[in-house]
């Protein structure tokens, strides 16, 4: 399978965000069904807004990722120095359980082997997700944000509820 990540170009940036949008709404969607109450803004799972800030984001790396020439995920990473974040990662449902995103993953270590620590975020419902992390790419559940213990960064993830999210760390 040839998976690449390409730099995300300007002429694409609304389609990703789209593309982005569709992946988060579908695993909610699988889990809650269409009475789903997560929604960050009207429809939407994940905000235009929440993506925006992603990849416009100081050291922000937004990229494609492609098997063979389609479009089948993104993702958007920050690194500083050793640290990384792993700030968004989609594949579009049309192509999940096809090994894409852990090749996609895999390709982010590759592409900078100076990270020693890397961290992201996942809802506490997204089953597959949390299972991607932990199982597939090595991460360890490091914290549970909720209303009990609110993220202390507040990424806006608590004005669904409190429901909470997960943080998980990978170190390297």
């Amino acid at each position: 399978m040839d998976i690449k990540l390409i730099p995300l170009e300007t002429g694409d940036r609304e389609q990703f965000i789209r593309d982005n949008q569709e992946a988060f709404k579908y695993g909610a969607t699988e889990e809650f069904g269409m009475r789903d109450s997560h929604f960050e803004e009207e429809g939407e799972i994940i905000s235009r807004d929440t993506i925006e800030h992603s990849i416009d984001g100081e050291n922000a790396e937004a990229y494609r990722i492609m098997l063979g020439k389609e479009k089948v995920g993104g993702v958007v990473i920050s690194v500083v120095e050793d640290k990384g974040e792993l700030e968004l990662l989609f594949v579009s449902p049309k192509a999940h359980s096809k090994g894409i995103g852990y090749k996609a993953w895999c390709e982010v270590e590759r592409l900078h082997p100076e990270v020693k620590v890397w961290e992201t975020v996942t809802p506490y419902f997204e089953k597959r997700n949390i299972h991607f992390y932990v199982n597939r790419c090595g991460f360890h559940i490091v914290e549970f944000f909720n209303s009990h213990h609110p993220d202390p960064n507040d990424h806006d993830i608590m004005e669904n509820d409190g429901d909470g999210m997960f943080r998980f760390q990978k170190v390297m």
